[in-house]
């Protein structure tokens, strides 16, 4: 049974699109899950302006996930990690207390070619949430497959289908790649209270409705998750249970509000290291938007 459909919020980053699905409105996280971004698909021209890479940032209280379908991305963070992640792998960065990346399209500037991926953040449970920074590449060999009847899944982290990836995870949770052939159908695992699946490609089926791509469907707590594929589809599952509420401003995540604010002037003060090999520029805080006119509206 469907609690909500989220449709994806398309927004051009300067050269590239992402459909923003959370946080949402109505749902600002799914399990640990509080921000989904869908990046692309798009075919980059080579010669690629560096305008377009995503320049040094910092991150609190949170993991980021980043996985590809196509593409290839050069990672480096002020932990000293220096790793190129491809399709079907896992780039997680645990903030923590404090990290700094980049994302650089090195190989599409000098060949030309395809990006398409989805970027999540991960909110660390309250007890981790001032834990090291620290980062962990992980090659498809770490991450469990399956293919039965029409089904091929990937579990890029947690736990599912009786299978645990090797990816390092805080609070209890699965992270799924999922490609289905048309009427081929998946339920998401009934272990976990909070429960969704994300239609990157494709045609599917739902509670007795029709989805399609960029589309998010979350699934009623305790109720069936069954998604059924009407065309060849890719889909993303994901879930776990819930950590509490989260505090999100910009690029930091945590469960106090004071903690946000302290990050944000130790941003705009300089005091967070940026990454060795990308410390000639960085992301400058944005402008804290101005009081409403009247303080009740």
């Amino acid at each position: 049974m469907l609690e909500l459909v989220i449709d994806q919020r398309r927004r051009d980053l300067g050269g590239f699109e992402v459909g923003r699905v959370l946080p949402f409105a109505q749902r600002r996280m799914v399990g640990p899950f509080i921000f989904f971004d869908h990046m692309g698909p798009v075919d980059f021209p080579r010669g690629l302006p560096k305008s377009v890479d995503v320049r040094p940032h910092p991150h609190i209280g949170l993991s980021t996930v980043t996985y590809l379908f196509d593409g290839e991305i050069m990672h480096r963070d002020s932990v000293g990690s220096e790793q190129t992640i491809r399709p079907g792998e896992v780039n997680w960065m645990i903030a923590g207390r404090g990290i700094t990346h980049s994302e650089r399209f090195e190989k599409a500037r000098a060949e030309g070619g395809a990006m398409h991926g989805i970027q999540s953040w991960v909110a660390l449970p309250t007890e981790m949430e001032e834990i090291a920074p620290a980062f962990a590449h992980h090659g498809q060999a770490d991450l469990p497959q399956h293919r039965e009847g029409g089904v091929w899944w990937r579990l890029v982290a947690g736990k599912a289908f009786g299978a645990t990836a090797k990816v390092k995870t805080f609070s209890p949770m699965f992270y799924l790649h999922c490609e289905l052939e048309a009427d081929a159908s998946i339920a998401a695992p009934s272990e976990y209270s909070e429960r969704a699946a994300y239609v990157v490609t494709g045609e599917v089926e739902a509670d007795g409705k029709r989805f399609h791509d960029g589309q998010m469907l979350v699934f009623a707590k305790g109720g069936d998750a069954t998604v059924r594929a009407t065309a060849p589809s890719k889909i993303m599952i994901l879930g776990g249970e819930p950590i509490g509420p989260r505090f999100i401003e910009w690029n930091f995540v945590h469960s106090s509000r004071e903690r946000i604010e302290q990050a944000k002037a130790d941003w705009r003060a300089g005091r967070m290291k940026l990454p060795d090999l990308d410390d000639k520029e960085f992301v400058p805080l944005p402008l804290d938007p101005p009081p409403p006119a009247n303080p009740m509206s």
